[in-house]
């Protein structure tokens, strides 16, 4: 790899390299370490192709959830079985790996514009602004559109289609629409714990003894050609188990945002009582 070569944003290969691997070494307690980190799904990573695969997530702070798919995608890919022991898969670390983010976050200081030269694909939001909702939706931005598909084509692309840290919120049309315009492997991914761990940015660590826990899934069966947005849309919410069915299995009590800890074992808790 020449010293100087370029991504198709313009950013230097050698230099994100390095921002990655002094990032990696920085955060691997915080995930194997201070707290523990439960992964399902390894394998799904390794058998993808190297281009064209959109990751879906539910979303539980700013920075830290990406952070510790950067370590789980790298240690998958190096062999490591569910695991992301021996730090060292970072030292050669994937390179066409991108994650979505708001614009405004990732210009609010020195550090997210250190971690938006990792790969972040920045947008508008067009429903909110300085954190508040707007009253008048603002036009999508069509080059900011057409980014995400030159970082499909490129690599990996990471997305939280319901652009909020906040549980059980509507999916966005717009990653329905990418879906079904640009046609990409899409892969479900459920994490849980990092809202308990860390503070909302996930730049400051909350608490320790938190097991956290990410789940990757098998490729959505997608129709590309006859599944409306709507059902796109909702073949999501159930992959990432944020479809408003799940709010049936959860007590009352636990819907509150800073009172929904634990979802995916509740899930599953509840689940299994019911049957």
């Amino acid at each position: 790899m020449g010293l100087f070569k370029r991504n198709p944003f313009g950013h230097i290969l050698f230099l994100k390299k390095w921002i990655i691997r002094v990032f990696g070494f920085a955060t691997h307690q915080r995930f194997r370490g201070f707290n523990s980190l439960q992964i399902e799904g390894s394998e799904v990573l390794r058998q993808l192709p190297d281009r064209h695969v959109l990751f879906i997530s539910n979303h539980q702070t700013y920075f830290a959830d990406v952070v510790a798919m950067y370590h789980v995608f790298n240690a998958s890919l190096k062999g490591r079985e569910d695991s992301i022991k021996n730090i060292f898969y970072i030292w050669k670390p994937k390179l066409n790996l991108y994650y979505v983010a708001a614009s405004e976050t990732m210009k609010a200081g020195w550090l997210p514009r250190i971690l938006a030269y990792v790969g972040a694909v920045t947008v508008d939001r067009t429903w909110r602004s300085q954190g508040k909702e707007l009253e008048e939706k603002r036009e999508v931005n069509q080059d900011q559109v057409e980014n995400i598909k030159v970082a499909l084509d490129d690599g990996w692309v990471i997305t939280f289609p319901q652009g909020t840290t906040k549980s059980f919120k509507p999916i966005r049309k717009g990653t329905a629409h990418i879906i079904k315009n640009y046609k990409p492997i899409v892969v479900p991914i459920v994490i849980d714990g990092f809202r308990r761990s860390f503070d909302k940015k996930g730049l400051h660590l909350k608490k320790k003894g938190i097991l956290q826990s990410m789940v990757i899934k098998e490729p959505l069966d997608i129709d590309y050609e006859n599944d409306t947005i709507e059902q796109i849309v909702e073949k999501v919410e159930m992959a990432i188990e944020q479809h408003p069915s799940f709010l049936k299995v959860i007590p009352e009590e636990f819907i509150e945002e800073e009172k929904v800890l634990n979802e995916k074992r509740t899930y599953k808790y509840y689940k299994k009582d019911e049957r």
